[in-house]
């Protein structure tokens, strides 16, 4: 049985455009994010194989594919929800996404030099990759990383609530080689409501790392 499964999308094909084509929406959601979703299911059947035969020569290959798979799966579902075609510009007290405002303003000086950095971080990454907004539980900042493929550099214990996908699959078709280009039309497509759902979500965990017993 399947553990993980794909998300429907929240909106039709030609939702975000013109900033993202439909073609490109449909490829991403069906056949990008399927593929990691059925990876995912795939290693966890692998797995437990591996453990009822106890052949572990496999075993450090499969942990990667997992993470790899789940981490993509992960963001996708985020990705998807942090979209909306009525989207843009920047969070706002009037649109009830004040504390948000305020805490990108804390952790960043500025609006403007959070966009900034994010802007740099998802158009810079090297090779594929995501520019992420997240919650660090230990500081109770916004940070912004760089992730590597789908899992790698990212503070442990970090919550990601607003994604930027820089992998090529994401803008090729119609941005070709310009990744800048991608990056910078993202933003009028912002879902600020989604991201400040999901940083208050993340802010009312406790415990969530456990420094000392």
């Amino acid at each position: 049985m399947s553990v993980y499964t794909l998300p429907e999308l929240p909106y039709d094909y030609s939702a975000l455009a013109p900033v993202i084509s439909p073609e490109i929406i449909e490829l991403h959601h069906d056949k990008h994010h399927a593929a990691y979703v059925k990876g995912a299911n795939d290693t966890l059947e692998q797995l437990a194989e591996a453990r009822d035969k106890e052949t572990w020569g496999s075993i450090n290959g499969l942990e990667k594919n997992l993470a790899f798979h789940l981490s993509g799966h992960i963001l996708h579902s985020i990705y998807w929800h942090n979209m909306t075609g009525d989207g843009g510009g920047e969070p706002l007290d009037k649109d009830g996404v004040g504390e948000l405002a305020d805490a990108i303003a804390e952790s960043f000086g500025s609006f403007a030099g959070f966009k900034a950095q994010l802007t740099k971080a998802a158009a810079t990454t090297q090779g594929s990759g995501w520019g992420v907004l997240a919650y660090e539980p230990l500081s109770g900042r916004l940070i912004v990383e760089q992730v590597y493929d789908h899992q790698g550099n990212v503070g442990q214990g970090s919550t990601p609530i607003l994604v930027f996908d820089a992998w090529e699959h994401a803008f090729y078709l119609q941005y070709k080689n310009q990744k800048v280009d991608f990056i910078d039309a993202m933003w009028a497509v912002v879902n600020w409501q989604d991201v400040a759902a999901r940083y208050e979500a993340a802010k009312s965990r406790t415990n969530t790392l456990l420094l000392a017993p």
